[in-house]
């Protein structure tokens, strides 16, 4: 099989300059937004939700206890779930088959926050194949916890601590079990968001004398890196996969152009035909969702800061508009910025009886849902991740999944996007493991192109696409090489 050489074949990552400006956010949980529909929902009983998980004695079938999920005899279920994910995450086990034998991962001892899904279940148990301590390495609960997929990482020696309806508390609890193990100690740490990274510089600043780098995939987590790196407190390098090509081009817009109709539709039942929708955020997650939206014929408006993604908006057909002037006639808005309190109580209060609000961004900051946490309004839970805030005149607001991710807490996401990113991450995981001392800084580093065209490589055999290969005398006149990269750092 193809050998693979990641240290030495491919350019060292673009730094990106700290002084560009982020959007930041913050992250919280409550037990509500944590319900997410599943398939496993089915295999639940009355007697999981009877006692907390933090309190229950289990054990896997290893003999091991070194986990905190719901009920570990369900992980059958969890089992046939990620088999189904591992269908269209051919990339990622390629990946595996082709660096089996050199083991680039070896002795590697990652802890991580992450989504638990059926697909980052696959990510976790195949990436072992790359060589790293399974045993004890990243097991964590976000706002949408799989948690029967959980048990079934579980069964592989991961140490997971999710479980579906943990409060906040529970959340970093969570946590704090992954980073404090006792003769254990993490060298590599694999991020979503930021809170995992934040947790070890607030509590166990010690940790960082160990730990080769960070690989963080969000930009809320890619936010407060380069914050950290500004002031001077960024102790190791850190890898930002949010703004790769494979994350940005893929997993933010092909992603969200699915997963923002199934999540709408498993909620609401919505038809969008004719539908006045509200799109706030024209960046690639924006894009995604107003295609899709475009296509089931609704009535899209974008709302926009940055006059370039105004102008694509424009470009693209849709009318560019404050959220203000159209707040009175829409049917749905949908937050899309990464950003904080875009929708308000005023824009709220306006909204017309049934106008159905949801975030596609990040975290749960978009939406100013506190504000809705008063006397004067009622909450009435319709099903699950859907609540009705109704006002005193009897004005009804569909607010779904408490203003956090909308997708990851309603509905799910396409397997074959998130193999992408995650065959992004591994990659990642290897090259800053395995770069030698001195390479990379303590700062926030950008993948290389070359990286980017490796993991699209690695996914075009599903469609049985052939590339049409460069002559000579073609990559002097382009002057590129033969193999890549093709396109610059920059792009």
């Amino acid at each position: 099989s193809q050998q693979i050489q990641f240290a030495d074949d491919m350019q060292e990552f673009t730094k990106f300059p700290t002084k560009t400006g982020r959007r930041s956010l913050s992250r919280s949980i409550s037990q509500s937004s944590t319900d997410s529909y599943s398939s496993a929902a089915s295999y639940t009983d009355s007697s999981d939700d009877e006692v907390s998980p933090r309190e229950k004695q289990q054990t896997n079938s290893k003999g091991s206890s070194n986990f905190c999920v719901k009920n570990i005899k369900q992980a059958e279920f969890g089992r046939r779930e990620i088999e189904i994910a591992e269908q269209d995450m051919s990339a990622l086990i390629s990946l595996r088959k082709r660096a089996q034998g050199e083991k680039p991962l070896a002795g590697a001892k990652i802890v991580g926050c992450t989504h638990i899904t059926a697909q980052t279940a696959v990510s976790g148990c195949l990436s072992g194949g790359l060589g790293w301590d399974t045993s004890c390495s990243p097991g964590k609960n976000l706002i949408s916890s799989e948690w029967v997929k959980a048990r079934s990482v579980v069964q592989k020696r991961v140490a997971v601590f999710a479980w579906k309806g943990e409060s906040e508390d529970d959340f970093w609890w969570c946590i704090d079990r992954c980073v404090n193990v006792d003769g254990w100690q993490a060298n590599m740490i694999l991020d979503d968001g930021g809170d995992l990274t934040h947790w070890v510089y607030k509590k166990y600043p010690s940790v960082f004398k160990k730990i080769r780098g960070i690989v963080e995939e969000s930009v809320t987590g890619v936010h407060r890196l380069y914050q950290l790196s500004k002031a001077g407190k960024l102790c190791v390098p850190a890898m930002n996969v949010n703004d790769s090509v494979t994350k940005q081009k893929f997993d933010n817009l092909y992603c969200c152009r699915e997963s923002i109709l199934d999540g709408l539709k498993r909620t609401t039942d919505v038809m969008f035909g004719g539908k006045q929708v509200v799109v706030c955020g024209y960046g690639e997650v924006g894009k995604g969702c107003c295609a899709a939206l475009k296509a089931l014929g609704a009535i899209v408006y974008v709302t926009e800061i940055d006059p370039i993604c105004a102008l694509q908006a424009c470009m693209d057909g849709f009318r560019v508009v404050k959220l203000s002037e159209v707040i009175r006639q829409v049917d749905v808005v949908i937050t899309c910025t990464g950003n904080k309190n875009v929708v308000t109580r005023e824009h709220l209060d306006r909204m017309k009886n049934s106008c159905i609000v949801c975030n596609m961004g990040h975290s749960n900051t978009e939406i100013d849902v506190t504000s809705l946490r008063t006397p004067e309004l009622t909450w009435e839970r319709v099903r699950s991740q859907v609540d009705h805030v109704i006002w005193p005149d009897g004005k009804r607001v569909v607010l779904l999944a408490e203003g956090r991710l909308l997708n990851l807490s309603c509905s799910t996401v396409p397997t074959f996007v998130l193999s992408i990113t995650a065959t992004t991450q591994a990659l990642a995981l290897i090259e800053l493991y395995n770069a030698p001392e001195g390479r990379y800084k303590q700062d926030v580093y950008l993948l290389p192109k070359k990286m980017d065209e490796y993991v699209a490589s690695l996914h075009l055999p599903s469609f049985d696409a052939h590339l049409t290969e460069l002559t000579d005398d073609q990559a002097k006149y382009l002057g590129l090489n033969k193999n890549g990269p093709f396109k610059p750092n920059y792009y």
